[in-house]
C-alpha cells in the first residue's frame, strides 16, 4: 500500500542506492527511477514496482522528494544542472536529498541555486555498507533545516536506523569527509601495521589475536580484517578510488578552513599510491595488499581449505 503525501524519485543504483530504493519501495512510496544502462538492480526494482523514466528531469516532474547516490559532486552537478537535468523538472516545495560523499563547496552552491527555485537541497551521506542498506539499517549524517528533515525522516527511516540532524546544508557533508578521514586513517594505518607485523615474521592472525576484543577493536576494525583473514572480498564494498576522491575532497576543505592536514595527506597518498598501482576498483580492506607490495611484503590472503564452506 502506497503512503504519505510525497512521492520519491531516485538516481544512483549502485551498491548502496540499489538497496537504500528497494527499501523505499517496499515499505509503501511511489518510485520512480532513471539509470544510466540497463542492470539486474534497475530490474529488481522494478520487480517491486519501481517505475522508471529516462533523464533527470522527468524524474522531478514525477517526484516530490529526489533522492541522489552517485559517486561525488561532478555528477550531482550534473544531474541537476544538465541540459534533461532535475533543475528543468523540478516543483516549488520539492526536497533534493544528496546521499553521495560530496564536496561541501559544491553542495552549497547547489543549494543556493535551488533555494532559488524554492527547492530544498538536503545532504545526507552515508555509513555503513552495502549490507547495511539492503537490510535498511545504514547510518545517515544529515544537513537540513528542522522542518525539512521532519517531513523526510520518514522516508529516510525506511533505509536508515540512525539519523543524526548534524547542522544546515553542507554540514552533512562536511562530516561525512571528517568521517571518512577518521575510517580511511585506520585503514591506511592498519595496512603499514600488518605490512610490518609480516615483514618481522609475526603475521596478521597473531596481530589480531591481539587486538581484537581489546581497547582497539571497532566494527571497522572487523570488517576490514575480514579480507586479510579469511580472504572475504565482500566484507567492506567500498572501491580505493572512491576512498582516494573523499580524501582529496577532504584535503580541499582543509585547505580552505586554512587548517593543517598532514595526516589526511598522508592517508590520502597511501590510496593515490594503491591506484597507481592498478587497485581503483580493489575495495578498502585490499588496501594491506598495495602497501605491502611496495616493500616486498606478501599480505595475499591465504586460500581456504577445499574443504571449507
Amino acid at each position: 500500500m502506497q503512503h504519505g503525501r510525497d512521492t520519491i524519485g531516485f538516481i544512483g543504483l549502485g551498491l548502496m542506492g540499489h538497496g537504500m530504493a528497494k527499501n523505499i519501495v517496499e515499505k509503501g512510496y511511489a518510485l520512480t527511477v532513471c539509470a544510466r544502462k540497463p542492470s539486474a538492480a534497475l530490474d529488481d526494482l522494478l520487480s517491486r514496482g519501481a517505475k522508471q523514466v529516462d533523464t533527470p528531469m522527468a524524474v522531478a516532474q514525477q517526484a516530490s522528494v529526489v533522492f541522489l547516490c552517485v559517486t561525488g559532486s561532478p555528477d550531482v552537478e550534473a544531474i541537476v544542472r544538465g541540459p534533461m537535468g532535475l533543475a528543468k523538472g523540478l516543483r516549488p516545495g520539492s526536497v533534493v536529498v544528496d546521499c553521495s560523499t560530496s564536496d561541501p563547496t559544491s553542495t552549497v552552491a547547489l543549494a543556493a541555486e535551488l533555494t532559488a527555485m524554492d527547492v530544498t537541497l538536503v545532504d545526507a551521506p552515508l555509513s555503513r555498507t552495502p549490507k547495511e542498506a539492503w537490510e535498511g539499517t545504514l547510518d545517515t549524517m544529515v544537513g537540513a533545516d528542522a522542518p525539512t528533515l521532519e517531513r523526510i525522516r520518514p522516508i529516510l527511516s525506511t533505509w536508515a536506523a540512525r539519523i543524526v540532524h548534524v547542522g544546515g546544508p553542507g554540514d552533512g557533508h562536511r562530516l561525512k569527509l571528517i568521517n571518512n578521514f577518521v575510517a580511511m586513517g585506520y585503514a591506511a594505518l592498519y595496512s603499514e601495521a600488518l605490512t610490518l607485523a609480516q615483514a618481522v615474521g609475526i603475521g596478521p592472525q597473531r596481530v589480531d589475536a591481539v587486538l581484537r576484543n581489546g581497547r582497539m577493536d571497532c566494527g571497522f576494525y572487523q570488517t576490514f580484517m575480514d579480507y586479510t583473514l579469511n580472504g572475504n572480498r565482500e566484507a567492506h564494498k567500498f572501491t580505493l578510488k572512491n576512498a582516494f576522491k573523499d580524501m582529496r575532497y577532504l584535503e580541499s576543505m582543509a585547505d580552505a578552513a586554512g587548517i593543517s592536514n598532514s595526516l589526511g595527506n598522508a592517508v590520502k597518498n597511501s590510496f593515490a599510491m594503491a591506484l597507481a598501482n592498478g587497485g581503483a576498483e580493489a575495495y578498502v580492506p585490499m588496501l594491506p595488499e598495495y602497501v605491502a607490495r611496495l616493500s616486498g611484503v606478501d599480505l595475499t590472503p591465504a586460500p581456504k581449505p577445499k574443504d571449507s564452506p
